[in-house]
């Protein structure tokens, strides 16, 4: 417009100009203050509660930024609370104009000095939600980000129980720099805020430090900041330093974990996870977040003396998670696996650790009488069967060797897992033992209180050789020995399930060679053992071996007991009670060849799992002493007929023990005579 024509548009338009003038002074000489005291009443009156500022300014714009000092803002009427929702001195946040009115998108949020507390009651109604106090709809409010200086946070849930009180601060990297020692390494400048926080999750204590960037994203950003924190949950030590996305809802996550504690199952409280019991432990690996999956890759640590290596995965799903791994162990010591089927840890002192929680009622003291029984060897330490209900699992464990007692000749471990809808599969527990294999399989069932149990044992192809200890005066045996084992039981610990358990353990040896010198002594045959003795011993064939144990209620009865060799027969009766750990057992051999100075009695074998014990039958035994003592006084050589063995031993049917001990058999059998 040119100069000429200003003058025309100011005489034909006259009231326009004069409102776009009005307009210009409004908007330099505009005091947003105005709305101050209708914008109290309204949002007072809308949420029930009383809201008040004592200044109030907007920056208008596509994405306006409005500052308010001093603002107060009551708490519900419905909280336990008495304080108020939220003190802060200065707060500044910008409106996404576009979003509404789908959602109330804000995109930035600057806290100075606040005071903020935040509630959720059991029925999931939140404190913080804008609305009608009786409105439990999901709020529409969304932030991206948010900074605070010098605030206070606290977080009550009510029905979890969460508990949380963070205390931030900004401070600036360059000035945290000189108060340094000269030869500590920089610190990273990429972290300005300081974050100390405390609280309790389901009657679990925690407490530790994060540190930040200035800014965090809060809500549906997607965008990463930076974090270095650690967090102390009693014994529990957990060291992060990475990436986090969205504080409030974790979208992403990119860390470095490392994590150490006393035992794995005292992370319950925090992951949901039912990790087993476990000795102390030290882990440390890569933790990533994309979508609803966590994983975790470069899994490196011990628990107790045990290396791990492997990855874990874990899929955030309905109606249970998911949790997926894969462990690998160049050299596990067996008893660090004691606490993951209830043998009892030690506490101070090597004496066995018991919590007040444990003992706290009869039953439970009982409970943990039994389960530190130092006479007892089956685990008696209780399973928890709900946290079964809680998760599915995936998992699997290869061990290349074993640490284990002398007497137990364990060589190597490959186990794998499946829990599904509370019923936990052992599809795989195989031992290397003494050159063959102890195969288990087992399923517990945990969808009611009391866990049902079905466990299958088998024996394969164990080399006998390496079951007897060496000796230079003994010869080595030879041969293999097979074994099957079926029960099943209910009951929350190994201990309880074995005393109600009913099933069949069989047994039986295949290609068998004893020592010569063990069958004489077996009948205590004494002049048999002198000229081996002065001899030499020598290998003698096992015809065949079989044992048949029926179990009911936890007591096992004995259905057949024979071994067959060469020269001896060897029959036995009784049974055991798996509840109180004891066995009787009476063993009569029978030599099949007339022997001198032979004091042929049965034997019997009984007492604990823990104190096995032994004594020969008197019975027999003194009448063949009396019988030597009274003809002695006839003449010498007369003493010695009641210790001639005649030799009743009869041939055993061996056709009918390969029969009656079944699958056992096929257990035994090398893979070459099998083919």
């Amino acid at each position: 417009m040119s100069s000429s024509g200003l003058p025309r548009f100011v005489r034909r338009h006259p009231v326009l100009l004069a409102v776009a003038t009005a307009l210009v002074i409004l908007v330099l000489l505009f005091d947003w203050n105005w709305f101050r005291a209708p914008l109290e009443r309204y949002i007072s009156q809308k949420t029930q509660r009383e809201f008040k500022i004592s200044d109030l300014h907007v920056d208008l714009g596509f994405i306006p930024t409005i500052r308010m000092r001093d603002v107060y803002f009551s708490n519900a009427d419905w909280s336990p609370q008495h304080e108020a929702m939220a003190k802060i001195e200065m707060l500044e946040f910008s409106v996404s104009l576009r979003d509404l009115p789908e959602k109330i998108l804000i995109p930035r949020v600057a806290l100075t000095k606040p005071d903020l507390v935040f509630e959720r009651l059991p029925d999931d109604r939140k404190n913080w939600i804008l609305a009608e106090p009786s409105e439990t709809t999901p709020s529409k409010l969304r932030i991206s980000t948010l900074s605070v200086d010098h605030g206070r946070l606290r977080y009550l849930d009510h029905g979890e129980p969460f508990e949380l009180d963070v205390q931030g601060s900004t401070f600036d990297p360059a000035t945290q720099e000189k108060v340094k020692d000269a030869d500590a390494p920089p610190s990273n400048v990429r972290y300005t805020t300081q974050y100390k926080f405390s609280g309790k999750y389901h009657d679990a204590a925690f407490s530790g430090t994060a540190l930040t960037g200035e800014v965090l994203s809060f809500q549906e950003s997607g965008i990463p900041f930076p974090l270095k924190g650690s967090l102390v949950a009693g014994t529990t030590k957990v060291e992060v330093e990475g990436t986090i996305a969205d504080a409030a809802n974790i979208s992403a996550i990119d860390t470095r974990l490392y994590i150490e504690g006393q035992t794995l199952a005292n992370l319950y409280p925090f992951l949901l996870l039912p990790l087993p019991a476990s000795p102390p432990y030290r882990l440390k690996g890569h933790l990533v977040l994309k979508g609803n999956q966590y994983t975790m890759d470069d899994l490196a640590g011990k628990i107790g003396s045990t290396d791990v290596t492997g990855k874990a995965r874990y899929t955030d799903r309905k109606p249970r998670p998911l949790l997926e791994a894969e462990l690998h162990s160049k050299l596990l010591n067996m008893a660090d696996l004691g606490p993951m089927i209830g043998v009892q840890t030690k506490g101070s002192g090597g004496k066995p650790a018991i919590s007040q929680a444990e003992t706290r009622t009869r039953p439970a003291a009982k409970a943990k009488e039994k389960a530190v029984d130092p006479n007892h060897i089956l685990p008696a330490g209780s399973f928890d069967g709900s946290r079964l209900q809680k998760i599915d699992a995936e998992a699997s464990l290869v061990a290349l060797k074993l640490v284990v007692p002398k007497a137990l000749p364990l060589e190597s471990l490959r186990a794998s897992l499946s829990l599904h809808d509370a019923i936990l599969k052992l599809t795989q527990l195989d031992f290397g033992f003494a050159g063959g294999t102890i195969a288990s399989q087992a399923v517990l069932d945990a969808r009611e209180p009391t866990i049902k149990s079905d466990v299958k044992v088998n024996l394969r192809r164990v080399r006998l050789d390496r079951l007897v200890p060496e000796s230079p005066t003994i010869a080595q045996g030879a041969g293999y020995v097979g074994a099957t084992l079926q029960l099943k039981g209910t009951g929350n610990s190994i201990a309880d399930a074995a005393a109600k358990a009913d099933g069949r353990i069989a047994a039986t040896i295949a290609n068998g060679r004893i020592s010569n010198l063990m069958d004489a002594a077996s009948g205590l045959q004494g002049g048999k053992v002198l000229q081996l003795l002065v001899g030499g011993d020598r290998l003698i064939t096992v015809n065949c071996g079989g044992m048949v144990f029926d179990v009911k209620g936890g007591r096992g009865t004995s259905t057949l007991f024979v071994v067959d060799t060469e020269q001896t027969q060897i029959l036995g009766t009784g049974g055991f009670d798996l509840e109180h750990e004891r066995f009787d057992i009476t063993v009569a051999p029978k030599p099949k060849s007339p022997g001198v100075l032979s004091l042929r009695t049965p034997v019997r074998l009984h007492g604990t799992f823990k104190q096995p014990d032994f004594e020969v039958v008197k019975g027999p035994l003194l009448a063949r002493i009396g019988g030597a003592l009274a003809l002695a006084a006839t003449g010498p050589l007369a003493a010695l007929v009641p210790l001639i063995e005649t030799g009743p031993g009869e041939e055993t049917n061996c056709g009918a023990v390969r029969r009656e001990v079944g699958t056992a058999r096929a257990q035994a059998t090398p893979r070459e005579k099998r083919k």
